[in-house]
């Protein structure tokens, strides 16, 4: 994900697979949802949510209806992601250094938490019953109890971590300063591994089999092994530069990134299988049966049925 500031940069090469680009415009949503200002960081249960920083809020689609159902108001400039568990939505907020919780019900804000922030494009993860997230650039992963919104603990890993995520048990954080993913152990709050990845690694998924880390040096993807800890395969998906997002599931590891809003990845091939071109992209997530599509510049939210996504051709 990225702000407004720093659209600009070297336009991105895209995958050198032959074979495999095609325009956006040939992909067809089952719904667009027009969310003014510039929506961006997404988060989903039975809803869907979407951050904007402008704004300083999170809009809440309705997943069954396919409608907005509303706007939240959050903190100021809410960043660093969005995560959903114990009954709420966790919204990092970069203006005003807090991170707001809001009932997954009601919609009602059930609690402001005063808390450093370590970056605006980082991240934050639910699971083991907390939450997680770096608060400042040494490395320092705050663990919070959702029962009492308090930290309980911090972890220190390796410093220029921001982005962290939860599954196959443990909390896997990006070191973007050193070229890291730390491994920690939710159990003992140790770490238990650190694992050399590409270069500037930043979002990371957790699904289909492993761990994937978009490298934002060079636009490569990592593949890890969460039972061995290592990188088993490096996929050359040509997004780099900031920004981007990247989530697994639906039998596909997604990339988004602004010039080219959708790049799939088969993981039985480790191999890019389509890379859409043109206007789009910031941030995606796939969630009830469906893709989900960020387009910060165009001010909207695609919900894209992945079977579409296949069946699309290049010319």
């Amino acid at each position: 994900m990225l702000t407004l500031a720093a659209w600009a940069q070297t336009p991105r090469p895209g995958a050198k697979t032959p074979g495999v680009r095609i325009p956006i415009e040939k992909l067809k949503p089952e719904a667009v949802f027009d969310v003014p200002g510039s929506p961006d960081w997404i988060a989903i249960d039975e809803s869907v949510w979407i951050s904007n920083f402008p704004q300083g809020n999170v809009t809440r689609i309705d997943s069954k209806t396919n409608k907005v159902v509303g706007t939240i108001a959050t903190g100021s400039k809410p960043c660093s992601g969005l995560a959903t568990g114990f009954g709420s939505l966790w919204v990092p907020n970069c203006g005003d250094k807090t991170v707001t919780r809001i009932d997954l019900k009601t919609g009602e804000v059930k609690a402001t938490i005063p808390t450093p922030i370590a970056n605006s494009e980082g991240g934050i993860a639910t699971g083991a019953a907390s939450v997680w997230l770096m608060t400042d650039d040494k490395g320092t992963l705050a663990r919070f109890d959702p029962d009492t919104n308090k930290v309980v603990a911090e972890i220190y890993i390796a410093a220029g971590s921001f982005v962290p995520a939860f599954g196959e048990g443990s909390v896997w954080v990006t070191s973007t300063a050193q070229d890291l993913v730390t491994r920690v152990d939710p159990k003992t709050n140790l770490v238990v591994e650190t694992i050399k990845v590409g270069k500037k690694p930043r979002f990371l998924a957790i699904g289909e089999g492993a761990v994937w880390v978009l490298n934002q040096g060079d636009g490569s993807v990592s593949r890890i092994d969460p039972k061995t800890n290592k990188v088993t395969a490096t996929i050359e998906a040509g997004v780099p530069g900031d920004g981007g997002d990247i989530s697994a599931g639906e039998g596909s590891v997604w990339i988004t990134s602004f010039e080219f809003p959708i790049t799939r990845i088969d993981p039985a091939t480790n191999k890019v299988a389509q890379q859409f071109a043109g206007p789009g992209g910031d941030a995606i997530r796939v969630g009830m049966g469906s893709v989900w599509l960020s387009n910060l510049r165009q001010h909207n939210v695609w919900r894209i049925d992945p079977r579409r996504v296949e069946a699309t051709l290049p010319e």
